[in-house]
């Protein structure tokens, strides 16, 4: 008698067709790509994407992209950031985060509003940045985080970034409460070891949580249990109603309505005579407000071309 080796297959799941941005709060201690697919498993959604990694460190806002959302995902990437950070210092790490293991320990001296503010000054506005080790920055086509785990540390050039606020709401002992709205590209633990030095000491986030991404600042954002807890009681109807529209990630962005004629040939890739913002990429709705996509002005904004439009989006019969 054989006796099969052979695990059982998981069951498949029945994807579904699942449109919008669903406003996660990731967990700490879950890598970005491990909350998606959870997410992605609640709500079965067939084509799923998330809008920029968060450190395993780090909770909090996490944009998911559902199905024809995914198509704006890219588009947030470029997106200012807002955190909460907890700094401890005193405590050099070999991450500069918590989670690495403590390669120095200095004195954190006493610290006055004044001395404060004065070190937190000198990092708002542009300031330049040499990226840490840990991190996911290629250099001779290696991850820097690769090359740190075996022990090695390269030259790094120094890139532009920028502050738009910095500010701690509050402190106790050695460690320190801060909010920082910031540029793309910008690391918050190097941010963090920066500012230690100014203070005369060192230091590293303890806690890091994203609280702001672009337009999404204010909105609701769900947990995984919540999610779950919303899927057993009120199905996949419940969690559909969770979900963002896709064009909630362009808010910030101007609008142009078009009517019937220039709707259908939109939506037709063709080109069309609108009036809007020369030289601007615009949100394109059509005459009932339904969003068809992302369009490209002219310089002198007479004429409009389509860049990315929503598939879904179907010619009303009799509008060409």
């Amino acid at each position: 008698m054989t006796v099969s080796t052979r695990r059982p297959s998981r069951p498949r799941i029945p994807w579904r067709d699942v449109d919008g941005i669903l406003l996660l709060d990731k967990p700490s201690g879950l890598s970005s790509n491990a909350a998606l697919q959870q997410a992605r498993r609640l709500f079965r959604a067939r084509k799923a994407g998330h809008t920029g990694s968060l450190d395993p460190l780090a909770s909090g806002l996490l944009p998911l992209c559902f199905g024809q959302a995914t198509k704006v995902a890219g588009l947030m990437l470029d997106a200012d950031k807002r955190y909460a950070v907890v700094a401890q210092l005193g405590i050099r790490t070999s991450t500069g985060d918590a989670e690495g293991e403590v390669t120095e320990r200095m004195p954190a001296p006493e610290i006055d509003t004044a001395r404060l503010e004065s070190a937190l000054a000198r990092f708002r506005g542009p300031i330049l940045q040499v990226p840490p080790m840990h991190s996911a920055l290629k250099q001779g086509g290696q991850r820097l985080y690769a090359l740190a785990r075996q022990g090695l540390e390269v030259a790094r050039a120094a890139r532009p970034v920028t502050i738009h606020e910095l500010s701690s709401p509050g402190r106790e002992g050695d460690r320190l409460e801060l909010v920082v709205a910031c540029s793309k590209g910008t690391y918050i633990r190097t941010l963090v070891e920066d500012l230690a030095a100014a203070l005369g000491t060192v230091g590293h986030v303890l806690q890091l949580r994203r609280v702001g991404l672009g337009p999404f600042r204010q909105e609701r954002a769900w947990t995984l249990d919540e999610l779950g807890a919303l899927r057993d009681s009120g199905g996949e109807d419940a969690l559909d109603r969770v979900l963002l529209p896709a064009d909630r990630a362009l808010g910030h962005w101007p609008e142009v309505r078009l009517g019937p004629a220039e709707r259908a040939w939109v939506l037709q890739g063709q080109a069309v005579f609108a009036t809007g913002p020369g030289g601007q990429r615009v949100r394109i709705y059509g005459p009932d407000g339904d969003f068809l996509g992302i369009g490209q002005m002219t310089a002198e904004g007479r004429r409009l071309s389509p860049v990315r439009l929503m598939v879904n989006v179907e010619p009303v019969p009799g509008d060409a």
